[in-house]
């Protein structure tokens, strides 16, 4: 009752400042449609795409980046597939752009000809319109962004309450240095299968990881550019999809540097192993302040406002 009161009053606000909530197939805000200003424009925006429970009935788009945007027409990953299962549904996260729903599946199709494997466990996508979450990622704006469970996926039965509480699995050794014994070669290949496939920009990895899969490798070297070493991601690896050709409104992270990035990763690896001093004259990090409504792209007022 309190979440229908929340997004009744939600409705209204918009409505008030002028956002479309009758249109089905709006991709842009009107040019006669101002920005927020009202008390609306001053709530953080997690709070409002954290509230909503079913992605827009627009065309499918991406607006702004992946850090700091909004999905109109996202689709859900249904729970349960030949191979594959979604995780953590409470969070509702499983929504994302029609093509990463398709890439999702057609990945877990090769991941379940793998020993051990009968396909994957996909954690969070974004949520139903996108935009900032309530908890945890600063990406996964857009309905591009997917994390991929390291647990193969062994059981594809699961219930609710199962995937609620069983955890993925850790791969990494010394903080990511290197990989561990749950390390396999079918990681491997279900990473190289995601970074070859076109439609993907970026995967983020452990450095452990990627040095282990840039001293593996024996063939074609170049699908290594797009997996990343950074912070965590060793119970899980992060794909990330570029912009769809012709969806303007949607903003492409720059390209990885060319080459392998193999030496990157090491770099990586020697920092963890030997860390370099703290800069003494490094500035203080300053608090991150949370983002509000306005400062997104015009459009997600109207995908917050549709249906």
């Amino acid at each position: 009752m309190k979440r229908f009161f929340l997004l009744l009053g939600l409705t209204f606000l918009l409505a008030a400042c002028g956002g479309d909530s009758g249109s089905r197939n709006s991709d842009t805000a009107s040019a006669t449609t101002p920005r927020v200003n009202s008390v609306l424009s001053t709530r953080q925006a997690k709070q409002l795409f954290g509230g909503m429970e079913n992605g827009s009935r627009q065309s499918a788009a991406a607006y702004g980046s992946y850090a700091k945007g909004c999905a109109a027409g996202a689709v859900q990953l249904p729970e349960t597939g030949p191979t594959w299962q979604a995780m953590r549904l409470s969070r509702n996260r499983n929504w994302g752009l029609p093509i990463t729903v398709d890439f999702l599946q057609d990945l877990s199709r090769i991941a379940a000809r793998e020993p051990g494997w009968n396909g994957l466990y996909v954690g969070d996508i974004s949520q139903p319109r996108g935009g900032p979450m309530l908890t945890g990622h600063r990406s996964h704006q857009i309905g591009l962004d997917a994390d991929i469970w390291m647990r193969p996926a062994d059981r594809l039965n699961l219930s609710r309450a199962d995937r609620e509480n069983m955890s993925s699995i850790s791969l990494r050794r010394s903080n990511g240095a290197f990989t561990n014994d749950n390390w396999t070669k079918s990681h491997h290949n279900i990473i190289k299968a995601a970074a070859s496939d076109p439609r993907v920009a970026r995967i983020f990895v452990f450095p452990g990881a990627k040095v282990a899969m840039c001293n593996a490798e024996t063939g074609d070297r170049s699908y290594l550019r797009k997996i990343r070493p950074w912070y965590g991601h060793h119970y899980h690896f992060h794909v990330r999809l570029a912009c769809p050709r012709g969806m303007r409104g949607c903003v492409d992270q720059d390209p990885p540097p060319r080459g392998d990035g193999c030496a990157d990763a090491q770099a990586w690896v020697n920092n963890i192993l030997n860390p370099p001093p703290p800069d003494p004259n490094a500035p203080a990090p300053k608090p991150r302040r949370e983002l509000r409504l306005a400062d997104l792209p015009a459009q997600c007022e109207t995908v917050l406002s549709a249906n």
